[in-house]
């Protein structure tokens, strides 16, 4: 089914079923390229299904030769893009206000992937062909990547005079290790995916892009056989854990425990398991944002 009581959306196809949200980057004519309503669609459609809970976990693939080729340009050229506004867009004259103002742009951007992140339910990613510039920045805000035999990642933002700026490095450098995130960087050369697994950018490599689909879809469905809480806690925790130290993740993971533990859902993880049946568990609860 589609999410309901939504618009259709430029740069995504969106089916929910069993549990899992499938999102499918549609554009394939334009290399799946990151137009201005992609930023807009991509947030829009995640706190949406993370909000209401509408899904146990959400897998975003793609259409075509590409997973993604990046920015799209008129995002630099057109009349509100970026280059605009780093050059103050006409006004205000004075560089330094119109910085401020970009810096809030570029937090703008980074909030389109955070929220991938920043979601209950764990994120998969399929990815075949290219994964370049913001696509790098795409996939590594994801819990899970999986790649086609012919994907490669680049880190592009070299080749155009830039430096990448929507979350490659900070969560690139949690990901692999840091002398390749600066090869990757430096040069913008292409990791083929056999060396993203070696490296452990990806989970696994799949012969084509059918495949990498279907498996991100039947890992999908078995998180989403599992208790709905466990594994958002276990997300939070991992996340959390990455982002300080050892003695704080183990102070916070009993912190949580403390209100999270839930006994009824073991118990039924015991029954199931003893009359040969698959476990239910109850969904999470949509989030309350209106008093």
């Amino acid at each position: 089914m589609s999410v309901p009581d939504k618009p259709d959306y430029s740069c995504f196809d969106v089916e929910i079923e069993t549990g899992v949200a499938h999102l499918r980057l549609k554009r394939p004519e334009a290399l799946n390229t990151m137009t201005r309503a992609f930023w807009n669609e991509l947030p829009a459609i995640i706190r949406d299904i993370d909000d209401n809970a509408r899904a146990r976990c959400i897998v975003i693939s793609s259409t075509g030769k590409h997973f993604c080729a990046g920015m799209d340009l008129s995002v630099f050229t057109d009349g509100e893009g970026v280059t605009n506004l780093v050059n103050g867009g006409g006004e205000p004259a004075d560089r330094f206000v119109a910085a401020e103002s970009f810096r809030r742009h570029v937090h703008h951007l980074q909030g389109t992937f955070s929220c991938l992140d920043e979601a209950r339910m764990p994120v998969i990613a399929a990815i075949q062909g290219g994964c370049i510039g913001g696509a790098v920045d795409f996939t590594s805000a994801c819990d899970i990547r999986y790649a086609s035999a012919d994907a490669f990642f680049t880190i592009h933002e070299i080749n155009i005079g830039m430096t990448a700026d929507v979350g490659t490095f900070p969560r690139l450098c949690k990901l692999i290790p840091e002398g390749w995130v600066r090869e990757l960087a430096y040069t913008g050369r292409r990791l083929p995916a056999a060396r993203a697994r070696d490296i452990g950018l990806v989970n696994e490599v799949l012969p084509t892009h059918e495949e990498v689909v279907a498996h991100a879809l039947a890992t999908a469905r078995e998180i989403a056989s599992k208790s709905p809480l466990a594994v958002a806690g276990s997300k939070v925790m991992i996340n959390y854990a990455r982002d300080h130290s050892i003695r704080d993740g183990l102070d916070y993971i009993a912190t949580w425990q403390t209100g999270m533990f839930s006994p009824p859902h073991m118990l039924e993880a015991f029954q199931a398991k003893a009359q040969n049946r698959e476990p239910v568990y109850p969904d999470l609860v949509p989030v309350r944002k209106r008093m």
